[in-house]
């Protein structure tokens, strides 16, 4: 099959090659894969930038959701069948969907959605998921509560204006003049240009944050939270209590803690719960997802969709931060 993989970790190109098709085992469904989505994890696994919690062998097929068709089931895949269309997460251990085809777990694997092409429906698992995971498992976003969303005109943001509107949340977000358009039409109560104005100026007593950029901004979030509130992360360090749910051993838990030491400070001085996600595949969740979008309740955001051999480019048009909404790989 043709696949697209890098030889090293670091900031190279990739190249497009062919390799064997993927055996699969009695658990896993062999997915001819249609369409991809790229998404920041992509180029941060590309530059060894979460080694310290995935170790992978090169060549290394890049890539962490698609949508596709079942082309083989193992003896004992009991949820479908050979010509289902399908949507997923790949487990950590088995990215890589860059490619023509994958084996995967049937537990991360759920049908598409019936309303969306192929294309819209890779660009669904990994920001439907993140936000999901964000929103209702960790900080259990109630109805009338405030939520700050930054990057809202990303990948994620889109995705989780909208989760946190079925929600029935109150939303805030950062985008610059040309993303407001397009947030406040999926929903945000309140737009902050971040090119203009400072968020942590405006915004106070906030029930939750949800931030995708980290660094500074990350740090700023403490001080609109409110006594209590919870900050979620998918680009802050991860912290020791993180390392122990994990199960990343004493030593990277200690390495997690010495190193967010000043998140933790943060958390005390505002008594706020800061959480680092590292989000989990999941088959069962993509289906409350898929409900979601064919009750009309989400619409997946596209930017711009790229041919298969144009993977390079388009991953450079997702480090330039220029997208709104999802890029997505039309494999086939």
């Amino acid at each position: 099959m043709k696949a697209m993989v890098i030889d090293r970790y670091g900031n190279a190109p990739m190249r497009l090659t062919e390799i064997p098709t993927p055996e699969i085992n009695d658990y896993e469904v062999l997915a001819e894969i249609h369409a991809a989505s790229i998404n920041p994890i992509d180029f941060k696994i590309r530059d060894g930038k979460v080694k310290m919690l995935l170790k992978y062998e090169m060549p290394l097929i890049l890539g962490n959701d698609f949508s596709g068709v079942v082309i083989k089931v193992g003896q004992k895949v009991t949820r479908f069948k050979v010509g289902d269309e399908i949507y997923a997460r790949p487990r950590k251990s088995k990215i890589g969907t860059f490619a023509e085809y994958i084996s995967v777990h049937e537990d991360d694997i759920a049908l598409k959605p019936k309303n969306l092409s192929f294309e819209e429906a890779a660009s669904i698992p990994l920001v439907g998921l993140t936000s999901y995971q964000a929103l209702h498992d960790i900080m259990h976003l109630q109805k009338g509560q405030k939520i700050l969303i930054h990057a809202g005109s990303g990948g994620v943001g889109t995705f989780a204006i909208q989760l946190a509107k079925v929600m029935e949340a109150l939303v805030a977000t950062t985008a610059s003049e040309a993303g407001a358009k397009l947030v406040t039409s999926l929903g945000a109560d309140e737009v902050i240009n971040y090119k203009t104005e400072k968020f942590e100026d405006i915004l106070k007593n906030y029930d939750a944050v949800f931030d995708t950029l980290g660094g500074q901004t990350l740090e700023k979030s403490f001080h609109i939270i409110k006594d209590g509130g919870k900050i979620v992360s998918v680009s802050g360090t991860p912290n020791a209590r993180f390392a122990k749910e994990y199960g990343a051993g004493l030593f990277k838990t200690m390495l997690f803690s010495a190193a967010s030491y000043k998140l933790t400070a943060l958390e005390k001085k505002h008594n706020a719960q800061y959480s680092f996600l590292f989000m989990k595949p999941s088959g069962d969740q993509l289906r409350i997802i898929a409900d979601f979008i064919e009750s009309g309740k989400i619409i997946p955001i596209i930017d711009r969709i790229f041919l298969f051999e144009d993977a390079q480019k388009a991953m450079e048009y997702v480090e330039s931060g220029r997208a709104k909404g999802k890029v997505i790989l039309k494999i086939r």
